[in-house]
């Protein structure tokens, strides 16, 4: 086989079970509708490393409809999270008009009156992959969630991209839900003491262990330990040393030691912070 067609082959290989963590944590933000294998497999393999509970992320409607679903079905593993993604509120709303997103907002406001349904989320602003056309609709669907988070007080789960000083402006300016993420928390140091100081929690991916992410290490460096969560955003941000594989809740030990090593805690120590944060912000 030549070397370049052997590296791609490896590249869809997924990456070995690590070490189960001594205490067990939680995967904050999860995507399983997106990865190979059935929710059966991937619960077992979790739980295999001591990954114990998943949030589930529905990003749009028919997501979170199975989000719903699937956290009923694995009470004792899955918690559900619903909303619109920011990119998805100005493509309904191009394709549908301001009706259509009403609707849309309308359906995810009653998935999210579910006993199984433990977050508002993953909404927020994306200013990377939606232009100036869509950041009214992004906005106005933000604010919807955090109304409805608050309304059910429920957390608020944030994806920020490119979008900082917008996503703060609005937190302050409408209020912000009594718990609130960010999930995989992009922001510096700077913003990281802002987030602290507001009583965020910050959720970290398997970014934070790429060779590039220094600042993104700063700002883990300067996150209090009592605000910190730990995710997967599987299939997506494998941690390294398996960067372009494809991403699963069992790889959680992997940047849980990562953390470990950034804010010289023991990997234990860490992991029940991470445990009893999670119970906090989702239980």
């Amino acid at each position: 086989m030549p070397k370049s067609a052997k590296a791609k082959a490896e590249q869809t290989v997924p990456p070995p079970l690590p070490e189960p963590l001594t205490v067990p944590v939680a995967d904050a933000h999860t995507h399983l509708d997106m990865q190979e294998g059935t929710v059966e497999e991937a619960l077992a393999k979790a739980a295999a490393v001591g990954v114990t509970r998943l949030v589930q992320i529905g990003c749009d409607v028919a997501r979170a409809r199975w989000a719903v679903k699937i956290a009923a079905e694995h009470p004792e593993a899955i918690w559900a999270a619903v909303a619109l993604h920011p990119n998805e509120a100005p493509r309904i709303e191009a394709e549908g008009g301001p009706a259509a997103l009403d609707a849309a907002l309308a359906e995810i406001a009653e998935l999210a009156a579910l006993p199984q349904v433990r977050a508002i989320g993953e909404t927020g602003l994306d200013y990377y992959r939606t232009g100036a056309d869509g950041v009214a609709a992004q906005q106005r669907s933000f604010r919807r969630h955090l109304a409805l988070a608050k309304e059910l007080d429920k957390a608020l789960v944030i994806h920020d991209r490119e979008a900082h000083a917008d996503v703060l402006r609005i937190l302050k300016e409408d209020g912000a839900p009594r718990r609130t993420v960010f999930h995989c928390y992009s922001g510096d140091a700077e913003m990281a003491a802002i987030c602290a100081a507001e009583g965020y929690f910050m959720s970290f991916a398997g970014n934070v262990t790429f060779a590039s992410a220094h600042p993104l290490r700063a700002a883990l460096a300067a996150a209090p330990p009592e605000l910190l969560l730990v995710e997967t955003d599987a299939p997506f941000l494998t941690p390294a040393p398996f960067r372009g594989r494809p991403n699963a809740p069992y790889l959680i030990p992997v940047t849980v030691r990562a953390m470990a090593e950034v804010k010289g805690l023991g990997e234990a120590d860490l992991a029940r912070r991470l445990a009893a944060n999670t119970e906090r912000a989702f239980g």
